[in-house]
């Protein structure tokens, strides 16, 4: 009976899972086909009067909106005009008396407040009470008014109301129209340019029609352009089809030739900086090529320092000669002169960088206006895509932009086959942008919290079908982020949120998830994983990459991150738990001083029983235990002849969490002075403790001990002992350890005292701590001795550990799994001593345990 209560249970949950999701995808695939009709509609209708109608029709499939019209902003008198009005009580018209009071109305608060507002008719009744705005027209039952927005300028109010009491609007329907309104504000320019498009097209084709004259000239303009467009795709495409500047200054020559005489030409071009003129390509019959030269006064720099096309006949030769504007820095024999020179400049968004100059001899040819124009509007062109060589730019870009401006300069010509693509072009970049928008945030186009729960749904069922498929979700918050907005400006703010993104995204692997939640928080989705430790050392590249300075005009920040881990778990059902463990181990490590890690604990969200009890009891109040752990050693035969060796661990029994380890509490629940107090009694019950073994015993304490304040009362409990017990610090402590600490632990290893290190290579294999420290003991990490099965790079660390301890005389011990063959394969590589079988001690509270007493195991 119970199983089948249980099955049934268990059916009802999925069941009602099913048709939450099912509600989602319902509503995601209206909003989604409503934005598609949206879409259809502003690309097909003619004219605004058929896009609103439109847009009515599409929200009355999804919401009731019977009764529903369109405010617009005038840009001139700043007004609130009506665009469209459909009423089921005032008609399919505007009253006149309300023709021009929006502003004063319901319609003109939600413009001026910029927010969706939803009122029912009392609502609405106290609000107008209230002075916020004049009741007009018929009341409705239900009102709903939302805010149109043009980028980031609100131009508009979208309205429906419904006079039916039992008719109301939902969470969801009102998404739809704020949705719908994001999107209206597009449509209507893309109709409007429409409208204005299809005007011009009218008013051309009845100017074409007024006289055969104009006709004819307009054939004429469009025989030239469609030249023109010839000549610009020839030049286009030297942005793509050659690599190497010689051959684009050979065709720049070859299209010159086709559009004017031009046997004789030469490009130079010109460095403003050092003020000399290169000649890169000459082909001329009188002269060779052109040496470089300092900026002068001849027809070359005349052009340059003009910025115009210079036509130059022998006759204008002279008068420039004369007049002092042209000087010839060599005599020039009278048949190597040229008897025609055209030269046009060659400019660029950064100013003129040289000319191109055709040339003619012994009256072969005469330049006109004709080919100043010409040459004047190919030079432009020419002197992009020398621009684009010389400055090894990417060619893509440079040939997109050439074409985008013939594009531009040929639209009159080509207007319908172009206007079809463009609305080809633009409906796929909205659905690309919509699809994009749903699932992306548009800062930094990392997933966003929608597409992030979607996947950790799924890896959280894959988990629950396959317990071994482990996975981490890591909860980021940048520190300091208000600072650098602050100090920086928004912008700054923005431009360091993508480098951030940019930044986490080279410490996770391909198949992993970075996501932007809101503001400055980013999540981190990890999946195949085989222990705490691969989430471990994500966290901590995130960490490392945080520390670099943020530097923007001139100004450097220092940020970091702060981190919450939370790893996977069989008690987790939904997201919303792992989301919440996360968000909580973030907070921990942000409030435990920042730029750090911390996986989640239950302490942090055991709630107001813990708080309760901390306010009650003092943490040396609680129930004490220890744990042994024998150091074992796979070679047994001369066991009776070694000393033996065993770690003691102190245990609390907490009455909410149970028997739990006094690290972790002293870590999340005692203060400073607090802890201390703790590691003190502590170590003095394990001194009794020690009594009862024979051989050698190890006790994990915390720098803190070190300190300059508490160090005496340390050397007093070890000095009132004639147990001595070895003292654990870990590795990471110690590597952090101020330098008076430091020296603690110098006179300590002095005075005779054993000290051992804990956890050591866990993040690096820093040997200097074993070498400048007389260490008895290096307790390896369990995370080490794993990797140095698994990678031939600590294996070599180890042999270094073992050559250092060898000759200071330290004994290694390495921590993992109590299992043989993992041992026998660590002793291969030079290991002897391991964790082995651990054995409860039991005793009482601290205080009530005096110095004498002991108790049997």
């Amino acid at each position: 009976m119970d199983d089948s209560t249980t099955g049934h249970n268990k059916l009802a949950r999925h069941n009602r899972r099913l048709q939450a999701l099912l509600r989602k995808y319902k509503q995601l695939h209206q909003l989604q086909n409503a934005l598609i009709q949206l879409s259809e509609q502003a690309s097909t209708v003619p004219e605004l009067t058929l896009l609103y109608p439109a847009i009515h029709h599409i929200l009355e499939q999804h919401l009731p909106s019977r009764s529903f019209y369109v405010v617009l902003q005038n840009q001139f008198t700043q007004a609130l005009e009506l665009s469209y009005f459909v009423d089921e009580k005032d008609g399919i018209s505007v009253p006149m008396h309300l023709a021009n009071q929006f502003g004063e109305g319901v319609t003109g608060h939600v413009f001026r407040l910029g927010e969706t507002v939803y009122y029912t008719k009392e609502s609405m009744q106290d609000a107008v009470k209230d002075g916020h705005f004049k009741a007009l027209g018929s009341p409705a039952e239900h009102w709903v008014g939302v805010p149109i927005y043009r980028e980031k300028t609100i131009i508009g109010v979208m309205v429906s109301q419904s006079y039916n009491p039992t008719q109301s609007y939902s969470d969801q329907q009102i998404e739809l129209l704020e949705v719908m309104s994001l999107y209206l504000a597009t449509a209507i320019e893309r109709v409007k340019k429409r409208e204005l498009l299809e005007s011009e097209v009218k008013i051309r084709t009845r100017a074409l029609m007024q006289s055969n004259e104009a006709l004819n000239s307009e054939i004429d303009h469009r025989k030239k352009a469609l030249e023109r467009q010839q000549i610009l795709f020839k030049i286009a495409e030297l942005a793509t089809s050659s690599e190497h500047i010689e051959d684009v200054y050979l065709q720049v020559h070859q299209i010159i030739r086709s559009i004017t005489f031009a046997e004789n030409l030469y490009i130079a071009l010109y460095d403003k900086e050092s003020g000399w003129l290169t000649f890169p390509y000459c082909v001329d019959q009188k002269t060779a090529a052109s040496k470089p030269r300092e900026f002068a006064k001849g027809y070359s720099e005349l052009v340059i320092s003009t910025e115009r096309v210079q036509l130059i006949d022998s006759h204008r030769a002279k008068l420039l000669i004369e007049n002092g504007i042209v000087e010839r820095a060599v005599h020039v024999p009278e048949e190597n002169r040229a008897t025609s020179w055209l030269g046009a400049p060659l400019k660029t968004s950064q100013g003129v960088i040289g000319l191109i100059a055709c040339q003619a001899y012994d009256h072969k040819y005469e330049f006109d206006h004709d080919d100043m124009e010409l040459i004047s509007f190919v030079s432009h062109q020419i002197a992009a895509v020398l621009q684009t060589h010389l400055a090894n730019q990417a060619l893509k870009a440079s040939y997109q932009e050439l074409e985008h401006r013939v594009l531009e300069k040929t639209k009159e010509l080509r207007q319908t086959n172009l206007h079809l693509q463009m609305q080809i072009d633009e409906r796929k970049k909205i659905e690309q942008q919509l699809y994009h928008d749903a699932h992306h945030d548009s800062l930094t186009g990392l997933p966003n919290r929608s597409l992030f729960l979607t996947q950790l749904e799924r890896t959280l069922q894959v988990y629950q079908r396959h317990p071994d498929h482990h996975f981490a979700v890591l909860f980021i918050d940048l520190d300091k982020f208000k600072e650098i907005n602050d100090q920086l400006g928004h912008h700054a703010g923005d431009q360091f949120l993508i480098s951030v993104s940019q930044s986490f995204a080279d410490c996770i692997r391909e198949h992993d998830l970075l996501a932007r939640l809101a503001g400055d928080e980013f999540v981190v989705l990890l999946n195949h994983l085989t222990d705490k430790q691969q989430a471990e050392d994500v966290a901590k590249r995130i960490i490392r990459v945080m520390q670099k300075p943020f530097c923007m005009k001139g100004i450097c920040v220092q940020s970091g991150a702060s981190i919450g881990i939370t790893y996977s778990n069989k008690r987790y059902a939904d997201t919303d738990e792992i989301i919440r463990d996360a968000d909580a181990a973030m907070y921990y490590a942000k409030n435990a001083g920042r730029g750090r890690f911390e996986f989640y604990h239950p302490l942090l969200t055991a709630g107001k029983n813990i708080q309760r009890h901390a306010e009650q009891h003092h943490l040396c109040d609680l129930p004490t235990h220890f744990r042994s752990t024998e150091i074992s050693n796979l070679d047994d035969s001369n066991d009776g002849k070694r000393a033996k060796i065993r770690v003691l661990e102190a245990f609390g029994e907490h009455p909410v969490l149970g028997s739990t380890s006094f690290d972790i509490l002293k870590k999340f629940a005692a203060e400073k002075d607090e802890q201390i107090e703790i590691e003190l009694k502590l170590l003095q019950e394990a001194q009794n403790w020690s009594k009862q073994f024979d051989g050698n015993t190890l006790f994990s304490c915390s720098t803190l001990l070190l300190e300059e304040h508490t160090f005496p009362q340390l050397q007093k409990h070890l000095n009132a002992s004639q147990y001595k017990l070895c003292l654990l610090f870990n590795e990471l402590d110690v590597r952090f350890a101020s330098s008076r600490q430091l020296e603690n632990l110098k006179l300590l290893t002095q005075s005779g005292v054993a000290v051992g290190i804990n956890e050591f290579a866990k993040d690096r294999c820093d040997l200097t701590l074993v070498s400048q420290l007389d260490f008895k003991y290096v307790l390896l990490s369990s995370t080490f001795s794993k990797r140095v099965l698994q990678q031939s790079s600590y294996e070599v660390q180890l042999k270094g550990i073992l050559a250092v301890t060898a000759c200071k005389h330290i004994q290694v011990v390495a921590k993992g799994p109590a299992i043989l063959n993992f041992q026998t394969l660590l002793e291969k590589h030079g290991l002897k001593l391991f964790f082995g079988k651990q054995q409860s001690l039991q005793a009482q509270n601290l205080y009530d345990l005096p110095d004498s007493e002991l108790l049997a195991e």
